[in-house]
């Protein structure tokens, strides 16, 4: 699957700024970007695909049981990841890591949390409301449904004020729209019409499922049987991402209801490392979606707009500098401690927590002195 006539995109797979009659409205949303926000869009994009790759090394070197790659999707997250304000609140499945980064999040954190080490990975009050990663597919989207009813019920919507009106934006991927979770999502969504964006990373593949055997109807179009006005990007376009995002994060907040976004992207790794997508995948296709990288993509525009070599020179060695920090701080991360899984079950001290904690430190301690 490629591009199809409804697919907006405002900067082409060579470099160069499009525009049409289609992409008029978001044109604003560009405009008003400052140099050093186009630069930090690619470097973040940049930064998280060599986070991403030695991420992946590691786990080939046993530090860790699975890591789930993001390869090629930088554009599609760096986009509607700097839409976003500070007081949204962001619902990613399991591959939105350069979303979290946006946020705030320590990228190890997620290799801790892929390793096992701690109880869902981090608190989104301390990542700039990036919520936890959820590994059932597609359950996410009726958290981020229940989070943006609450607040709608708070009046955080078409207040007019722009530090207190409030979004919700949920990742999924194609796979999850087939899940029933999602589409009642939708229900729920447009019958309380909440201040929330769904955010569709169509990255061509379920697994090994691919799209055309998921849906013979574009995906974009489905939202709209259940009242909600949906958009689709190419999602390897990161103006298109942010402007389209922004947009309708903006009509979202407002109070105009629930918005659809599917980002038109492709997964260049595999699903998992525990996955080998030379079993399943078209190379023809795959050849397509690599000559459309996103990194390089908005490379070439910026050196268009005068970037000099020396930028993407510090992109590079501060890229380098993240991976081998992440590596470091990886190797020496050591197991928790057993009684922490009694930390975090419930808010508050809870009695049955209490009692088996102090069984199991009694347990522990009987083996003392044995060699």
């Amino acid at each position: 699957m490629s591009y199809t006539a409804d697919t907006l995109q405002l900067l082409a797979p060579d470099g160069q700024r499009v525009a049409s009659d289609a992409t008029e409205q978001y044109l604003p949303y560009v405009d008003a970007l400052g140099d050093d926000q186009l630069r930090e869009f690619h470097r973040v994009m940049s930064v998280m695909r060599r986070f991403d790759v030695e991420a992946g090394n590691l786990q080939r070197q046993g530090q860790l049981a699975l890591w789930v790659p993001s390869i090629g999707q930088e554009a599609a997250q760096a986009g509607s990841g700097f839409a976003a304000k500070a007081q949204d609140h962001l619902f990613p499945a399991y591959r939105e890591h350069t979303v979290g980064y946006i946020r705030g999040l320590d990228p190890v954190r997620i290799i801790a949390m892929l390793r096992g080490q701690t109880h869902g990975g981090w608190v989104p009050e301390e990542t700039g409301n990036f919520h936890l990663y959820t590994l059932v597919i597609g359950s996410q989207a009726l958290h981020a449904t229940g989070y943006a009813m609450g607040v709608a019920f708070d009046g955080k919507v078409g207040t007019g004020d722009p530090d207190v009106d409030t979004a919700v934006m949920v990742y999924f991927g194609d796979g999850a729209t087939s899940q029933g979770d999602v589409n009642e999502a939708y229900v729920f969504a447009q019958s309380y019409q909440t201040p929330q964006v769904f955010f569709l990373q169509n990255n061509h593949w379920a697994i090994s499922v691919p799209v055309r055997v998921q849906s013979r109807t574009p995906l974009y179009l489905r939202p709209r049987g259940f009242g909600i006005e949906s958009v689709q990007i190419d999602g390897n376009d990161v103006l298109a991402s942010y402007a389209v995002t922004a947009a309708n994060l903006d009509a979202a907040r407002s109070g105009a209801g629930p918005r659809f976004i599917e980002a038109l992207t492709y997964r260049i790794g595999a699903h998992t490392t525990s996955d080998d997508p030379s079993k399943y995948r078209d190379e023809e296709q795959f050849r397509y979606w690599q000559e459309r990288d996103p990194i390089s993509r908005f490379e070439t525009y910026l050196r268009a707009q005068g970037e000099g070599d020396a930028f993407f020179a510090s992109v590079a060695e501060e890229a380098e500098d993240v991976a081998a920090d992440a590596r470091a701080r990886t190797l020496a991360l050591e197991p928790p401690a057993a009684a922490s899984m009694f930390a975090h079950v419930y808010s508050e001290a809870h009695p049955v927590m209490d009692a088996q904690r102090e069984w199991l430190a009694q347990y522990e301690a009987s083996f003392e002195g044995e060699a």
